[in-house]
């Protein structure tokens, strides 16, 4: 960073993909576009790829985005492809990562992510911008997630990037950019589903020209979204090939296999790291009591062989095609395992009804702190991947008809209403807490 002339920054890191905004221009906050293998997008994956080599720092070369998605398919066996490491940020049971044998924090994974988006970026963000607004979720993923530790851990991963440092909740940021478009008054709700959290943001909206157009008036969150929808699939698709069910015996009696290793295989944040000694030494031992061993062999191939990515593009490619028909394949092939099923949509949608049960328990939560009923909202804005998933589309058609919900720009609103809310005078009325 060069200087301390340019304006704000909107940064939405996100669990999934982050994309950045720059505020100051005559049109509005410009979207940076990040010219990839595959094409010029606005939206960068939140992903590291990680290889061998003698001459990078700690022997360990290193690329993120669509970059460590590219590196990871030239060699996936001698690489290690991290994905979703945001939604360790809250978790203190989270200390260190180890790739390759060298130990990496979150904050160490977080800067080596935005240095690298940075240099991406083709010079865009090459001055030190005056004011750094980051998207926060409204409750982070996790058991017990630890809001002041991922405030300290993003703090560390963004310092002497901005001269200010602000946090917004990702729901209130995309409230601003929607409001943009409102030439009217309206109570809106915001409805953020990403893919470590789903958040919700209630917000007043006055008139075009108001010196404060928006107002907060209620916000809740809950660590269940897009990865979680990934794990239903993964749980029923793949994890009874790979011994989830399954028996072992030790000392004389037969045991359930425990479930450790396929709660790890099913979150992106964590398979990549099973791939290593103490891990496989575990598995390969399991394989030798289990009654079924061929399926821990499955297990073992697919990490040895690193799989994870290939899983995750399989399991969206099902998703997005259960959004628009009724059935669709989903076909994987790799690491020693190939699985081939079709899938109904219903069968989708009753895997994760109870956690869209728990989202509209959010929801409702979210109206109780903002004193409000259902007949009270105006508007709704659904934002985020997973808000084009039928089954949740049709909970907000339900529940405040159809006629009163807007979709749109579903990954970049909020960077877009980041970006707007740092052109602001004063900003106390959006940062959020730790």
């Amino acid at each position: 960073m060069k200087s301390d002339s340019a304006g704000a920054v909107g940064l939405d890191f996100g669990t999934t993909n982050s994309v950045v905004a720059l505020a100051g221009s005559a049109g509005g906050p410009q979207l940076i576009d990040f010219a990839g293998p595959n094409g010029t997008t606005a939206v960068f994956r939140s992903a590291l790829c990680f290889w061998e080599d003698e001459a990078a720092a700690r022997g360990l070369a290193c690329e993120a985005g669509p970059w460590a998605i590219a590196e990871y398919l030239r060699a996936p066996s001698d690489s290690r492809f991290l994905q979703s490491f945001k939604t360790v940020a809250a978790n203190p049971l989270f200390d260190r990562a180890t790739i390759f044998n060298k130990p990496f924090a979150f904050e160490d994974l977080g800067r080596l992510f935005l240095n690298l988006l940075v240099q991406h970026a083709g010079g865009q963000l090459d001055d030190r911008p005056r004011r750094v607004i980051v998207g926060r979720p409204v409750e982070y993923a996790g058991a017990q997630p630890d809001a002041a530790l991922a405030r300290r851990r993003y703090d560390a991963m963004l310092q002497g990037f901005g001269a200010e440092l602000h946090y917004v909740y990702e729901p209130l940021a995309a409230a601003f950019s929607y409001a943009a478009r409102l030439a009217e008054p309206a109570t809106v709700l915001v409805a953020d589903f990403g893919g470590g959290t789903t958040d919700f943001s209630v917000v007043r909206v006055a008139e075009p020209g108001t010196p404060q157009r928006c107002t907060p008036l209620g916000a809740a969150g809950i660590g269940i979204a897009g990865d979680r929808f990934d794990q239903r699939i993964v749980d029923n698709l793949v994890l009874p090939m790979l011994g989830k069910g399954g028996l072992y015996r030790s000392f004389g009696k037969t045991l359930d296999i425990p479930g450790g290793w396929f709660a790890d295989f099913a979150d992106w944040s964590r398979l990549a790291l099973m791939r290593n000694r103490r891990t496989l030494d575990e598995l390969r031992r399991l394989q030798r009591t289990a009654l079924d061993p061929a399926a821990i062999g499955r297990m073992i191939l697919f990490i040895e062989h690193e799989q994870g990515f290939a899983l995750y593009d399989a399991v969206g490619a099902l998703k997005r095609a259960l959004s628009a028909e009724d059935r669709a394949a989903f076909r994987f092939e790799g690491g020693g395992l190939t699985i081939a099923a079709e899938v109904r949509r219903v069968d989708f949608e009753a895997w994760i009804a109870p956690d869209l049960q728990r989202i509209e328990q959010t929801l409702n939560e979210a109206l109780a702190r903002a004193s409000l009923a259902a007949n009270d909202i105006d508007r709704v804005f659904l934002t985020g991947g997973s808000s084009l998933i039928p089954a949740v589309r049709a909970m907000f058609d339900a529940r405040f008809g159809a006629d009163c919900i807007a979709t749109g720009s579903e990954l970049t609103s909020i960077a877009h209403g980041l970006a707007l809310v740092g052109t602001e005078a004063d900003l106390s009325p959006w940062i959020a807490g730790s």
